[in-house]
C-alpha cells in the first residue's frame, strides 16, 4: 500500500511540473478571454448631431468624420431627418449620387437663396447658347473665306491663261505684214494714187 501511494504522488508531481512552463509562458491567453473592443470614430453627421453612431448608421458611409462641412451644408438646407429619409428610400447603389446631389443643391441654395440650383442651370444654358451662336458665326466666316479663296484662285488662273496667250498675237500680226497679200494691197493702193495723179495733172496745166 505504501508503494502505490508513492507512485501516484510521483506521477502527480511530474504532471504539474510539465504543465507549469506553459502557464508561465502565456498567462494572459486563456481560451475564454474576449477579444479587445474596437473603437470606431463617429461619423461627421452623428458628431454634429451629438448622438451615438451605431454600427449600421445610414449616414456614416457618406459623411466621414474627415468631412464635417459636407454634412453641415446639407443639414442646413434639408435637415437631418429628411436626409435620412431620402437615403432609406433609395437602394445602396444610388445613395452616393443622391448625397452628392443634395450637397450640390445645398451649396447652390446657400449662394443663391432665391433661385438656387435653377439659377446655376439657367446661367449654364445661357453660356451654351452664346457659345453655339459664336460657333455658327465662326462657321459662316469660314465658309465665306473658302468662297473668297476659290474666287481668288479662279482669277489667278484666268490671268495666267491670258498672259500665256498674249505673246502669240504679235507673231500673227508680224506674219500677216510680211505676207504677199499685205504687200499687194499696199502696192495696189500706191498704184491707185499714181493713176489719180495722172488724171488730175492736165487740169492744173
Amino acid at each position: 500500500m505504501v508503494s502505490t501511494d508513492t507512485t501516484a504522488t510521483t506521477t502527480t508531481t511530474t504532471t504539474t511540473s510539465a504543465s507549469s512552463p506553459q502557464s508561465q509562458s502565456s498567462p494572459g491567453l486563456s481560451p475564454s478571454s474576449p477579444p479587445p473592443p474596437v473603437v470606431i470614430s463617429p461619423c461627421a453627421a452623428c458628431k454634429i448631431l451629438r448622438r451615438r453612431c451605431v454600427e449600421k448608421c445610414v449616414l456614416a458611409p457618406y459623411f466621414p468624420p474627415t468631412e464635417p462641412l459636407k454634412f453641415t451644408t446639407a443639414h442646413r438646407v434639408f435637415g437631418a431627418s429628411n436626409i435620412i429619409k431620402f437615403l432609406q428610400e433609395l437602394p445602396e447603389s444610388q445613395r452616393a449620387d443622391a448625397v452628392s446631389s443634395m450637397v450640390y443643391e445645398a451649396n447652390a441654395r446657400i449662394r443663391d437663396p432665391v433661385y438656387g440650383c435653377a439659377g446655376a442651370i439657367c446661367q449654364l444654358q445661357k453660356q451654351v447658347s452664346d457659345l453655339q451662336a459664336q460657333l455658327a458665326k465662326t462657321q459662316a466666316e469660314l465658309v465665306n473665306m473658302h468662297c473668297q479663296q476659290a474666287n481668288l484662285l479662279a482669277l489667278i488662273y484666268k490671268e495666267m491663261s491670258q498672259s500665256q496667250q498674249q505673246p502669240m498675237q504679235p507673231s500673227l500680226e508680224y506674219s500677216f505684214i510680211n505676207s504677199p497679200l499685205h504687200s499687194y494691197q499696199i502696192n495696189g493702193c500706191f498704184s491707185d494714187d499714181n493713176n489719180l495723179g495722172s488724171v488730175w495733172e492736165p487740169l492744173w496745166t
